[in-house]
């Protein structure tokens, strides 16, 4: 079940789209059509960041999700939502948009596994039959 946070979050971006969360890491990972474009860790909400929008959250003093792993930070492509940001629903859901299409753009560089590739639907060629 979502913290109180969570489900104050999706109700803040309920206006932009329909936003989904699952539990993960300790925290949540919010998801907007099966992409996750943001994270919820300690009651904070982190925004997916890559090149198209990073400058934004330099420009609003925002920085990185970092946590420790043996010892060493180690910083995730989540930036932390400023408040003022939060506060706007416009605004926020025009930093939602460009974290899901950050989002989508990250999906679409992973390589497909294996195991995908093999259950992938593959076009019918009167060829091979």
């Amino acid at each position: 079940m979502p913290s109180d946070y969570v489900d104050f979050v999706l109700d803040a971006l309920a206006d932009w789209h329909a936003v989904a969360s699952r539990r993960m890491f300790g925290g949540y990972g919010l998801y907007r059509q099966g992409v996750m474009f943001a994270l919820i860790v300690d009651d904070t909400l982190y925004f997916k960041v890559d090149d198209s929008n990073r400058k934004d959250f330099e420009q609003a003093g925002a920085g990185p999700f970092v946590y420790h792993a043996k010892g060493k930070p180690v910083s995730l492509s989540y930036w932390q939502v400023p408040p003022d940001v939060f506060e706007d629903s416009e605004q926020l859901g025009a930093w939602a948009q460009k974290a899901y299409q950050a989002g989508l753009r990250a999906q679409a560089s992973k390589p497909v596994s294996k195991a995908k590739k093999a259950t992938q639907t593959q076009p019918f060629d009167p060829e091979d039959a």
